[in-house]
């Protein structure tokens, strides 16, 4: 009878070491991996602010020292020549585009150039790898709708949220997105990637829509956005000074007649069944009288659009890019953008190489990166074959016509 008794003591209590070790296995799993978790947590606390999926630091000091790396700038410092170098090592296709938002009036997303070193960690590296080079789908004939517009921004968590100190408001083919894409470059400059349209389409949906749109900035940072439309949009003058009057206006002009004939290769690509530009452009070829009222060409009257913004602003709170001298001398032209709007002048020739293929420079490759930024396949189309010299004393004459009447309408 006592050998059974210690015997059923004995199975008893087996069932019950077992779930106490497999009970104690779950505690201490549980607690390596909270150990892990908290490990990640300090060793990458300002991944989210840079396309890492992390956690957040509110240390308000962390700012102030990475502020002065931003300056430092993550780009590599060769010539241009090693630029070259670098495109002729890369396989065909290889070179990064950056999407053209011009076409037809819509816009792709692009991604923030890296403003920090992220080459340092494989980890975070191919994290934003993964997330990068997605591009917004394509619309036509309709604005961007909200989501996309707040997804584009690729805003901070910190700073504030405010309306732009300063907008590129033209022109259409004249190389707004090219100085976008260079102004991004800068550690003081905070820009939407998609164009809001708000001062034409979406006026209706107030200011507090607008500055949602805008990615935060920290104290010292200028807010910016790019909508070239803007220029040849009779209201516009009147609702951006009323939201700002000491906003700063940024026009990229280029030769008139190359501009209406870029205009019109970009519509030609997307409808090959169109006339040819000089049937378009004559009223009567056989007279040599031009027809100003084209889309193509009376965006180039740049005089008539003029009038209407210095009727609200002075010529001190507007700058003029060209257009050509933005391809032949980018870093000069940045220069005196960045004199412009008050900024250090970080972006210089060090960021910027002469693509042969496309015909245009392109900004170098940052550090995290294998390959160098260009613009999308709609920069550097062919043109068809037209003489200018048919249409710039035409275009002229227009012009001078055109600018008296603006002032009565």
């Amino acid at each position: 009878m006592a050998f059974w008794s210690s015997t059923s003591v004995f199975t008893s209590k087996v069932p019950r070491k077992i779930l106490f070790m497999f009970t104690l296995s779950l505690s201490v799993t549980y607690l390596f991996y909270s150990l892990m978790s908290c490990y990640n947590s300090l060793q990458f606390p300002l991944q989210e602010n840079y396309g890492y999926p992390g956690r957040l630091v509110t240390d308000e000091t962390t700012f102030v020292t990475l502020r002065e790396k931003l300056y430092s700038t993550s780009f590599q410092g060769h010539t241009a020549e090693e630029g070259l170098a670098d495109e002729g090592r890369l396989a065909p296709g290889k070179t990064t585009t950056i999407p053209d938002p011009e076409d037809v009036e819509t816009e792709q997303r692009t991604e923030e150039w890296i403003r920090t070193d992220l080459s340092s960690s494989p980890t975070r590296s191919s994290a934003f790898a993964d997330r990068t080079g997605a591009a917004e789908k394509e619309h036509q004939d309709f604005s961007p709708t909200d989501s996309d517009l707040r997804v584009n921004c690729t805003t901070s968590d910190y700073g504030e949220k405010k309306l732009p100190q300063a907008i590129i408001i033209g022109v259409k083919k004249g190389g707004t997105r090219a100085l976008l894409e260079a102004l991004r470059v800068h550690p003081d400059v905070r820009a939407v990637g998609n164009e809001p349209h708000f001062f034409d389409r979406n006026y209706e949906k107030g200011l507090d829509w607008y500055r949602d749109l805008m990615p935060s900035t920290l104290e010292g940072q200028i807010t910016m956005e790019k909508t070239p439309s803007y220029f040849v949009t009779n209201h516009a003058p009147k609702r951006i000074h009323t939201m700002a009057r000491d906003i700063k206006l940024i026009i990229v002009v280029r030769n008139p007649v190359t501009r209406a004939i870029s205009d019109y290769t970009q519509t030609l690509s997307k409808k090959p069944e169109i006339p040819t530009f000089e049937v378009l452009a004559f009223k009567n070829r056989t007279l040599g009288l031009i027809d100003a009222s084209w889309s193509a060409l009376r965006i180039g009257i740049y005089a008539l659009h003029l009038e209407s913004w210095m009727q609200y602003f002075p010529l001190s709170q507007m700058h003029f890019v060209s257009g050509e001298r933005l391809i032949v001398d980018p870093a000069g032209e940045m220069a005196k953008v960045q004199d412009f709007l008050g900024l250090k002048r970080i972006v210089t020739d060090k960021h910027f190489y002469f693509n042969k293929t496309k015909g245009f420079p392109c900004l170098k490759k940052p550090e995290d990166s294998s390959t160098p930024r260009c613009l999308g396949k709609s920069k550097g189309r062919t043109h068809p074959r037209i003489d200018p010299d048919n249409f710039e004393w035409e275009l002229g004459e227009a012009a001078a016509a055109a600018a008296p009447r603006s002032s009565q309408d």
